[in-house]
């Protein structure tokens, strides 16, 4: 079964996701999975070098009155996932094209879950900046591509209009939001839904192809 995860490395609640789908596959062992990465850039107006963390977040948020329990409530889903956030450590934001280019090249070479692990880890509990070239082709070569290639690629225009299709192609489907899974190619959930929760919608899926086939 096929499952088309749309996110964004500097989502939060995208890293909860992943972590919420990879339990959801544990329950289901007796099925076989492929997970593909789609891109969707929450702000792609984000320039090349990205925010001031503290100042993006006041001007989206406003007061730290208003961020506080949006964090709190993160930190503790990330804890009952094993995600340590470390929201203190992340001193810019930044835009992820150059993020979704890394991912979409993984693909081809069997080491996409790392690299998105790798990016989201990067980010979210090391507070390293993903926007830039050199983090990013470190990312990739601890994951076993070539980092200079990655670097060399990155500083390039290469597939920066592919991803942005894909992310134009995924609004127009009716993502709206992230984490979202499109599930057999016909099921789109959109949220982080529980572990337990994707797992019966796994069920349904699988069920309903196999009702279309006995009828067909």
């Amino acid at each position: 079964m096929q499952i088309d995860v749309i996110s964004d490395p500097v989502c939060p609640w995208c890293y909860i996701g992943k972590r919420r789908l990879e339990r959801a596959v544990r329950l289901r062992p007796h099925i076989s999975f492929e997970i593909r990465w789609r891109p969707f850039q929450l702000d792609p107006t984000t320039p090349p070098e990205g925010y001031d963390r503290k100042t993006y977040i006041e001007q989206k948020f406003g007061s730290s009155d208003r961020v506080k329990p949006i964090q709190t409530a993160l930190l503790q889903a990330g804890e009952a996932e094993g995600i340590a956030f470390a929201f203190d450590k992340i001193a810019r934001t930044p835009n992820t094209i150059n993020a979704h280019r890394l991912i979409r090249w993984a693909h081809s070479l069997g080491v996409q879950g790392d690299i998105v692990e790798g990016l989201f880890r990067g980010y979210f509990v090391d507070g390293l900046d993903i926007g830039q070239i050199r983090i990013l082709a470190q990312i990739g070569d601890a994951a076993g591509m070539d980092g200079e290639l990655v670097e060399e690629l990155l500083s390039s225009d290469t597939d920066v209009e592919s991803v942005e299709q894909q992310d134009s192609m995924a609004r127009k489907f009716g993502v709206q939001g992230v984490p979202s899974f499109f599930m057999g190619g016909k099921t789109l959930i959109t949220g982080a839904e529980d572990a337990e929760t994707l797992a019966q919608i796994i069920d349904r899926v699988i069920s309903d192809a196999e009702s279309a086939v006995a009828t067909g």
